[in-house]
């Protein structure tokens, strides 16, 4: 199936082309994470290529500017790879992971803060902002 798939797509003048740049990317990407330094080739991927310019994508500030200072040697090793990279762009880019939750953590309230919030509470007029308060008080963890 993957055989007649991909004779489909190369056969195919658009889908070919595609093929094509996808196949390029995969080499860039090899290339990269072979001669990349130790731990950058996990924190920054090869993202396209475009008329030489090769644009890979870090996930922090801190190792896109470190692929900035190398970029001229990144750039000649990738080249020896087969494709002629003229210069090398570098986007932020953090890394999506679907697994990781960003809920927070509830944290307790001490006894003393919980009672300096109940008395607060208690001393304001109805309305919102007392309410609000309740609420936070029926749904706040206590450390005792």
């Amino acid at each position: 199936m993957t055989n007649g798939l991909e004779h489909y797509l190369d056969n195919d003048a658009a889908a070919g082309r595609v093929m094509a740049h996808a196949r390029l990317l995969l080499k860039l990407t090899r290339r990269f994470e072979a001669i990349a330094p130790a731990g950058l080739g996990q924190v920054a991927h090869v993202a396209n290529y475009k008329s030489g310019k090769i644009i890979i994508h870090a996930d922090n500030g801190a190792v896109a500017t470190k692929i900035r200072q190398m970029s001229q040697r990144l750039c000649d090793e990738l080249s020896t790879g087969g494709a002629q990279c003229s210069g090398i762009e570098v986007k932020v880019q953090p890394r999506q992971i679907p697994c990781q939750s960003t809920s927070s953590t509830s944290k307790p309230l001490s006894a003393r803060a919980y009672g300096t919030l109940r008395s607060t509470s208690e001393n304001l007029p109805n309305g919102p902002l007392r309410e609000a308060l309740d609420s936070l008080l029926a749904n706040v963890a206590r450390q005792e």
